[in-house]
């Protein structure tokens, strides 16, 4: 365990031997971290998916930065089919350290395989669109949806609990238990599918129930079908009732050959000519209308090119105008002696960075740069005075800004990369964090700077 404060590692005294600050609490937060992390790694082996979940969401409050919780995480919620919640905490875990994580695999491992990928971005616009179905009522339509996400996604527990739900309302409690069966299978203590699976067994018949009506009915196989007659109302008269139906049809058949039909399929013929020639002609006059639209296309694309040339070449002309008059306006307040550098420095800055890279004339930047040379050390002077008590009030981001300001314009100012690095650091983007600590080790070696400045790289990288 290293120093939140200098990154020394840390003995067993409750303070840090290399800063002297206060650690007790800090070990005890970390050591609280560590037994939730246990805890859901013993109720994940268990299939206690959802306590895991639990756990390991204390253990991020705790420590955000604990790389195994995240990760652990992404692999809960990746086993419960919730890939986009997977994928979040692997990003996380990730950006939080780059190297030697194996995060890295697991996200390669699903960017790797386009074609599963696409199959989980189904699974979740299906998913969403079964939602939609249920608000509107149409729960049929939710059903399929849902069966279509579970062969996609047969781990998506989400997906089983609201199709065992809808199987619930339709009161098909054999296909809703069959559903929790599966979910609870995966996650073997979730709330929600047991609470639905006490219902359902609450409502389904007993086992004497069941073989009390089986004896009651007679059953046989229709087609696909399967059809349950009970015995007080077998019908003993089915020869006479099927003959019956035999000659019905027949003479069905042959009223609809003999009149209906001819008749019918002439009528048909009629209104498909119709339909065919009022078609033709509207396709005639679209076909008109499109060559007419396509010609007023033409012209304006034209048109637009030309009046886009002429906006490119009125906006460069007031590109250079602006430029010029910032430039004059710095000079002359320079030269008033007003003592206001800082004023100075804020029309040097508001001059078009492409405009002087790439249309300035020599003289243009040999001006700019000699009078950013004489106001350079006073600025920087102030912008690091502001910066670094931005810094002490915690004030990160107006302290990024200003020990930026003041390290451009004094290079030899070490404290105020050293203290930039640790805003970076303080807000939690660990990458600009490292690049700023970086620079401080390279060009002010053999400093206390330098010294602190590669303590805190090996604390970000886990070294």
């Amino acid at each position: 365990m290293y120093c939140f404060n200098c990154g020394c590692l840390l003995s067993e005294k409750n303070f840090c031997t290399g800063c002297g600050a206060d650690v007790g609490l800090y070990k005890k937060i970390m050591y609280a971290a560590n037994r939730f992390y246990n805890d859901a790694l013993d109720k994940a082996k268990v299939r206690d998916l959802s306590g895991a979940v639990l756990s390991l969401r204390q253990c991020l409050k705790l420590d955000r930065c604990h790389i195994d919780a995240r990760n652990l995480l992404g692999l809960v919620y990746f086993e419960r089919g919730e890939v986009v919640a997977a994928l979040s905490q692997w990003i996380i875990s990730k950006n939080t350290r780059s190297e030697k994580n194996i995060a890295n695999d697991y996200i390669n491992m699903l960017q790797e395989n386009p074609g599963r990928l696409d199959a989980y971005n189904q699974t979740i616009k299906k998913y969403n669109m079964a939602l939609t179905y249920c608000r509107q009522d149409s729960l049929d339509l939710a059903v399929i949806q849902l069966k279509k996400v579970i062969s996609m996604n047969s781990r998506f527990v989400q997906a089983r609990q609201l199709l065992a739900l809808l199987y619930i309302k339709n009161q098909e409690w054999e296909k809703a238990k069959k559903e929790l069966d599966k979910a609870l299978s995966i996650d073997a203590n979730n709330t929600m599918t047991l609470r639905y699976l006490r219902e359902v067994d609450t409502m389904m018949p007993t086992e004497e129930e069941r073989l009390r009506k089986k004896k009651e009915a007679i059953v046989y196989q229709s087609g696909n079908d399967t059809v349950i007659q009970p015995l007080g109302k077998k019908d003993r008269s089915w020869l006479q009732t099927l003959v019956n139906m035999m000659i019905g049809v027949g003479i069905g058949v042959g009223i609809a050959w003999f009149l209906v039909l001819p008749a019918r399929v002439q009528k048909a013929q009629e209104e498909v000519n119709a339909r065919y020639k009022a078609v033709s002609e509207q396709l005639d006059a679209k076909n008109v209308q499109v060559n007419e639209l396509t010609t007023q296309v033409n012209e304006l694309s034209q048109e637009k090119d030309s009046l886009t040339n002429s906006l490119s070449a009125a906006q460069a002309d007031k590109v250079q105008i602006q430029a010029n008059t910032q430039l004059i306006e710095a000079v002359l307040m320079h030269m008033n002696g007003t003592g206001d550098e800082m004023a100075v420095a804020d029309a040097l800055e508001n001059i078009d960075d492409e405009y002087m890279q790439n249309e300035a004339t020599e003289s243009f930047k040999a001006l700019y740069d000699a009078l950013k040379g004489s106001v350079g050390k006073v600025v920087a002077r102030k912008c690091y005075d502001v910066g670094y008590a931005a810094f002490r009030a915690e004030e990160y981001e107006t302290a990024i800004t200003n020990l930026e300001r003041a390290y451009s314009y004094d290079a030899t100012n070490g404290e105020a990369l050293y203290n930039l690095g640790n805003s970076y650091n303080k807000i939690g983007n660990l990458d600009k964090a490292v690049e700023i600590y970086e620079q401080v080790v390279e060009r002010f070696p053999n400093t206390e700077k330098a010294r602190k400045s590669q303590n805190y790289i090996r604390e970000i990288k886990g070294e």
